[in-house]
Order: C-alpha cells, then sequence, then structure tokens
C-alpha cells in the first residue's frame, strides 16, 4: 500500500533536479529510505535510480517517481516532505504532524517550531553507486 505523502513545491523542484542531472534515462526516480530512528524520528538516505529494486513500489506524485521500500511506505503515511536550505545546511526535510520532537538541542536548534522534522544534507545525494576509494 502506498503512503499518503505530500511533496511541497520545493521539494518536487529539488527531486526533479536530483533525477534530471543523474544523467539516468527516462522513467527515472529517487529512491527513498526511511527507518526509524535519530533524534526526529527518522533516519533517511535518498539516491536517483533508473527503476525499483525488487520489493519496491513507486509513488508518482505531480510527475516525479519515488521508489519506496516498504519500511518506508510505514514510515512516510501522513508526511509532508519540504527542501530547506539555511545559511549553514540544506537538505530535504520530514514533517510529521503526529510527532512530537525530541527535547534535545540539536533538534531544537533544525526546527524550533516544527515537531517531527527531520533533515537530510545534500551531502547525502548519490546515484546508488557506492562513493569511489582513494588510495593514500
Amino acid at each position: 500500500m502506498l503512503p499518503n505523502v505530500i511533496l511541497t513545491p520545493a521539494a518536487q523542484k529539488f527531486i526533479a533536479r536530483i533525477v534530471r542531472f543523474s544523467g539516468l534515462p527516462s522513467g527515472a526516480g529517487l529512491r527513498l529510505i526511511v527507518s526509524a530512528g535519530g533524534c526526529s524520528g527518522y533516519n533517511s538516505e535518498f539516491s536517483a535510480e533508473a527503476a525499483p529494486k525488487p520489493g519496491e513500489e513507486t509513488l508518482e506524485v505531480s510527475g516525479l517517481r519515488l521508489f519506496l521500500p516498504a519500511e518506508s511506505r510505514l514510515m512516510l503515511q501522513g508526511v509532508t516532505i519540504d527542501f530547506t536550505e539555511t545559511a549553514t545546511q540544506s537538505g530535504l526535510s520530514f514533517i510529521n504532524p503526529n510527532q512530537a520532537a525530541c527535547a534535545c538541542s540539536t533538534a531544537e536548534a533544525a526546527a524550533p517550531t516544527m515537531p517531527g522534522v527531520t533533515h537530510i544534507a545534500i551531502g547525502a545525494i548519490g546515484r546508488g553507486r557506492p562513493a569511489p576509494v582513494v588510495a593514500p
């Protein structure tokens, strides 16, 4: 079952750029892996991919394809995905209206007024391939 997910216009633009500049063929999408954990309740990673892996389902939102494994589908139910940019960081934010943020200082600094928000830095973007190993 596919989750009810809201993508803000900023998130749609960001995801479309990742896929467009990935060099992948038409029909490519964004693999989004979300799991429980972290201060805000989410650990996540994403990458541009040509097609979903076995067991993943494709969620299409405004012409964008999100490839979601089962655990991600469960975690994203009712979540709004946004793209935020500040002077010190930018990336996707996951806003769950049914979850309160924790009381640690890093969560409060990241989202002082928005409960249940987590951020993924742009540096987390990949194409599903391991980073090259550079010999010393």
